[in-house]
């Protein structure tokens, strides 16, 4: 073959042009004075010398503390480096969520979210919103199936009056007539919009049939009949029940000092109920059974299939959470419309690029105080589902064989 000869006499004539205009030229490149020093594994001209990894960054950060006050509350505090010491979180978790709940009551918890910003005995609803916007502020909540979170953003010199309306808005809160009948339309509208997110569907009845006939089945927000039916007396002993002192953890990272939000938490929340009954014990009278089961809706006018497989996960306090939490990592997600594609780190998520079998995958894990759930979820068209399945149990198999041999 003629052509490495050419390619081997342009590159010296380039050469001796170079060296003519006063530059130098090498064929190889110097190698490193101490080349002993490089892993013999990487080439020696192409990859650079590796070093080991630095996690000291991770141990600098600021210290957590935690007090019990006398009425049962926990507080927690993390407070940043000084450079950075300008805003705050101050939040109030409570382990009250739809776990909790009757078949009756399913969906107090959440209809109670959207009521405790409509006004309290000091503050109108209105004067609320007024007051959060006059600090530049932010004040939000979420209900899931274990708790109940409220908390606020704001700037250091307003952390104070943050604890202050958490306090306000938990114990003083009105429930008006009018505010429920609102409310109640606002959440009958919100069920209606969840209906349309299919992956809150699927989850929805992944729980269901998974802790089939256990109250950690119950769906967030409640059956519609449930909603239109709860009324401000339900609202009331939901919170006399529930938002006791042993169940809630006030919360604060950021420019916060620890002393002083213990301070105010002792001033400022001490209305609550001190039932000793814990979230734990309500828990074991009424333990989550994982049972297994198949929930199919067919709807022939989606062009795609929406799908999810779960097997029984851990607890927080399980061993095996955190090992959990790296499969879910090693799974990892893919979006075709993010065009990753076979340059992903998952092996699943490369078949599946691969062999065009999905829309979209996902490795979840959930903990919850007594079990878990952990699987993958999916979209897909229907006629690739057979197949999508086959390549996912695969690859859970791949992992426990691989996990099992470095046993």
């Amino acid at each position: 073959m003629a052509w490495p000869y050419r390619l081997c006499r342009r590159f010296k004539s380039l050469s001796s042009t170079i060296r003519s205009r006063g530059l130098s030229v090498s064929t190889h490149p110097k190698p490193p004075e101490d080349s002993s020093t490089i892993d013999p594994r990487f080439l020696l001209h192409s990859a650079p010398d590796p070093k080991p990894s630095d996690h000291s960054p991770f141990l600098l950060f600021p210290k957590t503390h935690i007090s019990t006050l006398p009425n049962g509350i926990r507080v927690a505090t993390q407070t940043s480096p000084p450079h950075v010491q300008t805003t705050a979180t101050v939040g109030v978790w409570i382990d009250a969520g739809s776990r909790f709940e009757t078949p009756e009551t399913n969906g107090t918890a959440h209809f109670l979210e959207h009521m405790i910003f409509k006004g309290t005995r000091r503050r109108t609803a209105r004067g609320l919103e007024e007051e959060i916007e006059d600090m530049g502020a932010r004040l939000n909540a979420y209900t899931s199936r274990e708790q109940t979170t409220f908390y606020a953003n704001v700037l250091r010199e307003d952390v104070p009056v943050a604890v202050d309306i958490l306090a306000d808005i938990l114990q003083n809160s009105t429930f008006s007539e009018q505010a429920i009948r609102r409310e109640r339309d606002v959440i009958l509208r919100e069920m209606e919009e969840v209906q349309g997110q299919t992956e809150e569907v699927i989850f929805d009845h992944l729980h269901s049939v998974a802790f089939r006939d256990s109250l950690l089945g119950n769906t967030i927000l409640g059956p519609p009949e449930n909603i239109r039916s709860i009324s401000r007396n339900n609202l009331y002993q939901y919170i006399s029940t529930h938002y006791t002192s042993p169940r809630m953890v006030v919360s604060a990272a950021g420019a916060v000092e620890h002393d002083e939000i213990v301070s105010l938490v002792e001033r400022l929340f001490k209305d609550f109920s001190m039932d000793p009954t814990s979230a734990a014990e309500l828990v074991d009278r009424s333990p989550a059974i994982f049972t297994g089961s198949e929930v199919r809706l067919e709807n022939n006018d989606m062009p795609i299939a929406h799908w999810a497989i779960a097997f029984k996960g851990a607890a927080w306090a399980d061993p095996n959470s955190i090992p959990i939490m790296v499969i879910q990592s090693l799974l990892g997600s893919w979006c075709r419309s993010i065009g990753v594609g076979n340059c992903s780190g998952s092996q699943l998520a490369r078949r599946v690029s691969t062999l065009g079998l999905a829309e979209s995958i996902m490795a979840f894990n959930t903990n919850y105080c007594d079990t878990g759930l952990f699987g993958i979820y999916a979209t897909a068209t229907s006629d690739s589902l057979g197949d999508l399945s086959c390549v996912i149990m695969e690859e859970l198999r791949r992992l426990a064989c691989q996990c099992q041999m470095l046993k």
